[in-house]
């Protein structure tokens, strides 16, 4: 495709923008319907390809033309800005799509296009109209594949599609669905032809997605043309999902009262963010599997404070997966049971069980007929001609047109029909030789009915910008739109499209538009002639009734995961502190004591921050200085270069970036809990510090400066991330267990670094003595200096360095919130709120905690005879045992569900 030689800048004196736009455009590919200009660029020669490109350039369609002259005279740089700013946002927000849905596979940023895709009302009203019939069409053959199956009686639908699919649920035939309704949600992939119309590609059932994406699609092109978002008179989207939600409710015999969660197969999905995202959009109950325990042929959700009966479950993974008892035995994803609740009729699920069937590219052909069948209507909504290859008049009349056709897989994602790769849903004939033809020719002959040929049409081409050299490039797209519950009943009011959708972008110079092939997407903009209906997803507020106001709800899921949020936030804090110390008195002007080396050494090898074996950075005891200078040195600098080499070490499994890429994973599991700042913090911190480390840690590179500035910036995040915990987040339960996580690591750390301390011999000195007392203010510098509290001392003590005034700050002292006495008193306040025991009533994991306020400061100081101090000790020794002690009860009461079947209704 030719670009312009010398694309014009929208500074020169052109009178409106859509002028340059004009002479930046390319068109269209030849063959394929051209949005920017409203009709299909002509095939021809090149001579007469160059003439109609001229031509064409004289007049975009109407909706493209008002789009441009919205956007004013800020000329074509403004759009190059607005697409950093896109993608800035994007990242900010934290819009992932997992390629390869793995642990280890990278999240790739959400590929999002700077201009939407325009449809005209005229447009929109076919396509409104053909797909509430044909979701009422689906539903119709659901009800009579799952019930009296007369479709397969009269030939209407070959068995093999319905009962030879993998996706037929035998377990579910005969089962009316509760509210009698089996499909709440239908997806349809659209494709515009040569002529202008639209025409379906595909359908999917099961869990389709796009839900959540293209609401973030809206709200981020919005805001970057909200000028030409007003003035083209676009629906808006919020109402239809209000009226979906109501309609999952009013299906449920709880009715508005209804508890609806949305099952997500976990963080590791692909489309977690979607999920994430969807449900705190909806205000659902985000759940995995194991979140749901079934109970009495009951499904129920384990909270914090018992078990709550779920209603409605909108499932976002596929049929297979749902129940382990009945389906895949492997699963670790569904709910045993849940199958065996369906057919109760206590729960209902979004689409019910079985739909996996329709989505078969195959039943595509058979539709028309099926429609006047159930419907006695026509198809307004045509499909591409579709040939099931299980019949042998279809296969013997389309194989030798394969060049024209695209290849598909009759059971897409099956694994006993395992022909294609996952991520591949077609083969274009067209694209492949001679010999690949001849190929596919035998492997459809040979199974036939595993393979479906649908014809090829060229998909409309949708204008896309990337920046001012390239212009304005056409891409090829595909829509997909959605039909969502509207009520009870089978009419065509029981169903409503979402006036938008999800476009799906090719990649340059690829034919399919898929967004595991490197393509990007699109927000959709619907155009109306008729009033907007701007309502928002909240209900109308009646004054007569009120409302229900219903705590939020904290699964046992979500309330490990924060516990351990709270603990990796600590933890990483507390690393990055230590490790700084560490570095400071390595390269500080006054070489550091040998006993407060042996401390540092021993709580940095305790802590997992270096590996055991390292060389000592101190001189043993009874060494000759003079003659141990070198050699010390050396240590140093190997125990140095040793401490920076493991801060990112994915080995070491208490390192700084260990623990923060610990801190991520909780969080990536909170999503739907989390702001997108919050959020954002975390995956900036850890990023940074990674990319810091590496140049730090470089052998070129190796820099103790590097080191602390990648450590004073992970710091920095650190305080960002904490002060979002502490502020932005509702002090429900699962925010007090946020805390004790953090209260309890803040307790067992501090505690025993300062145990090591004393174990040392820190404070076993005599103020007589220059040496003993250089090496009390060292290490005294060091302890404040770890706990945080070295302004707070200097302000209450001076430059004392008696050993009473450190341990009443650093353990007695209610007032600073990182002395012990503090940490211990605010960890049984957390641990009787969560208990909801009455005020000021410990419960019995508050009692694990000692008190310390009421421990006497002169016994704490007073050493024995051989000068240890046994008592300060024993008080450190019983706050270390508490924090783990509590940790292991939280655990076990809290997270652990092994007896919770009295608790029902609890």
């Amino acid at each position: 495709m030719q670009k312009p030689s010398s694309p014009p800048s929208a500074s020169v004196a052109s009178p409106r923008l859509v002028d340059v736009v004009k002479g930046l455009a390319h068109p269209a590919d030849s063959g394929h319907f051209d949005e920017l200009q409203g009709q299909c660029a002509p095939t021809a020669s090149a001579t007469a390809k160059a003439l109609a490109q001229a031509a064409q350039a004289q007049n975009l369609s109407s909706p493209w033309r008002t789009f441009f002259e919205q956007l004013g005279n800020t000329g074509l740089d403004d759009l190059d800005r607005r697409t950093q700013t896109l993608a800035r946002q994007v990242r900010d927000n934290g819009i992932t799509y997992n390629v390869y849905a793995s642990q280890g596979g990278p999240q790739r940023p959400w590929a999002l296009d700077l201009f939407p895709l325009i449809v005209t009302p005229e447009s929109w009203q076919h396509i409104e109209v053909g797909v509430k019939q044909r979701a009422r069409l689906l539903e119709r053959m659901m009800a009579d594949v799952y019930g009296p199956q007369q479709l397969i009686r009269e030939a209407m639908i070959p068995p093999a599609l319905v009962q030879g699919h993998p996706g037929y649920l035998r377990a579910m035939h005969g089962v009316a669905p509760v509210g009698g309704t089996h499909l709440h949600i239908a997806a349809f992939d659209l494709a515009r032809g040569p002529d202008g119309h639209w025409a379906v590609v595909s359908q999917r059932t099961q869990a389709p997605s796009g839900l959540g994406y293209l609401l973030e699609n809206r709200l981020l092109i919005s805001r970057q043309f909200p000028q030409a978002f007003e003035a083209m008179n676009i629906q808006r989207l919020a109402a239809t999902y209000r009226v979906w939600v109501e309609s999952l409710k009013a299906h449920s015999p709880e009715g508005a009262n209804a508890h609806v969660a949305l099952l997500t197969p976990g963080p590791y999905n692909e489309t977690y963010f979607e999920h994430a995202y969807l449900a705190r959009y909806l205000g659902l109950t985000l759940v995995e599997g194991h979140d749901l325990t079934v109970r009495d042929e009951r499904v129920y959700l384990r909270t914090l404070r018992g078990l709550e009966p779920v209603h409605v479950l909108l499932k976002r993974m596929d049929d297979e997966f749902l129940d382990p008892l009945e389906l895949r035995a492997d699963s670790t994803l569904g709910i045993p049971g849940l199958l065996q609740a369906v057919r109760a009729g206590n729960v209902v699920v979004a689409n019910a069980p079985g739909s996996a069937f329709l989505e078969s590219p195959a039943l595509l052909g058979f539709l028309p007929a099926l429609s006047e069948k159930l419907l006695g209507e026509e198809l307004q909504l045509p499909a591409l001609d579709t040939w099931w290859c299980g019949e042998r008049a279809a296969l013997a009349s389309v194989l030798p047109q394969l060049e024209h056709m695209a290849i598909k897989p009759t059971y897409p994602g099956s694994a006993t029909h395992g022909t294609f790769d996952a991520t591949i849903q077609s083969v274009l004939g067209r694209t492949l030789t001679q010999a690949q033809r001849d190929e596919w020719v035998g492997r459809i002959t040979r199974q036939p009915d595993r393979y479906t040929l649908q014809a090829y049409s060229p998909l409309s081409q949708m204008p896309t910008w990337k920046n001012t050299t390239e212009g304005v490039v056409q891409r090829s797209v595909m829509l997909r739109v959605f039909a969502l519950r509207n009520g009870a009943g089978d009419g065509p009011d029981a169903w409503r499209v979402l006036p938008g959708g999800l476009a799906r972008i090719a990649a340059p110079d690829a034919q399919i538009a898929s967004m595991q092939r490197g393509g990007s997407s699109a927000d959709v903009w619907v155009q109306t002639h008729a009033d907007i209906d701007r309502s928002s997803l909240l209900p109308k507020y009646n004054a007569t009734s009120g409302f229900k106001h219903r705590e939020r709800m904290v699964t046992s899921r979500a309330a490990e995961n924060l516990y351990w949020l709270g603990r990796y936030t600590e933890r990483s804090e507390n690393m990055v502190r230590l490790v700084r110390l560490c570095i400071e008195a390595l390269n500080g002007e006054d070489p550091a004591s040998r006993s407060l080396w042996a401390w540092l050494q021993l709580l940095t090898q305790r802590q997992g921050l270096v590996p055991a074996g390292v060389p000592s950075a101190h001189a043993a005891a009874g060494e000759d200085k003079a003659t141990s200078t070198p050699s010390m040195g050396a240590r140093r600098r190997v125990f140095e270069r040793t401490l920076i080499a493991c801060l990112d070490q994915d080995d070491h499994s208490t390192s700084v970036g260990y623990n923060l890429r610990a801190l991520h994973q909780a969080a990536s599991s909170l999503r739907e809990r989390l702001s997108p700042e919050h959020w954002n913090a975390i995956v900036h911190c850890v990023d940074q510090f990674s990319a810091d480390c590496a140049q730090a840690g470089s052998p070129r590179a190796f820099s103790a400066v590097q080191a602390m500035q990648a450590l004073d910036a992970a710091s920095s995040a650190l305080a960002a991330i904490t002060g979002a915990q502490t502020d932005r987040m509702t002090r429900d339960d699962g925010w007090q267990l946020l805390s004790i996580g953090r209260h309890v690591e803040r307790l067992g750390f501090l505690s025993s670094a300062l145990d090591l301390a004393v174990e040392v011999g820190a404070f076993e000195h005599t103020a007589d003595d220059a040496d003993s007392a250089d090496e009390n203010s060292s290490h005294y510098a060091a302890l404040l200096s770890l706990f945080d509290s070295t302004i707070t001392f200097q302000a209450q003590y001076q430059q004392s360095r008696e050993l009473a005034p450190l341990i009443e700050l650093l353990v007695q002292d209610n007032d600073n919130p990182r002395s012990l006495a503090w940490v211990a008193r605010t960890l049984r306040g957390r641990l009787s709120k969560l208990a909801d025991t009455p005020m000021g009533e410990p419960d019995a994991l508050a009692r694990l905690v000692p008190d310390l306020k009421q421990t006497d400061l002169e016994q704490l100081c007073t050493p024995n005879d051989v000068g240890h101090h046994p008592n300060l000790r024993t008080c450190l020794t019983d706050c270390m045992q508490a924090a783990w002690q509590v940790s292991d009860a939280i655990t076990a009461h809290y997270f652990s569900h092994t007896d919770d079947a009295d608790s029902v209704g609890a």
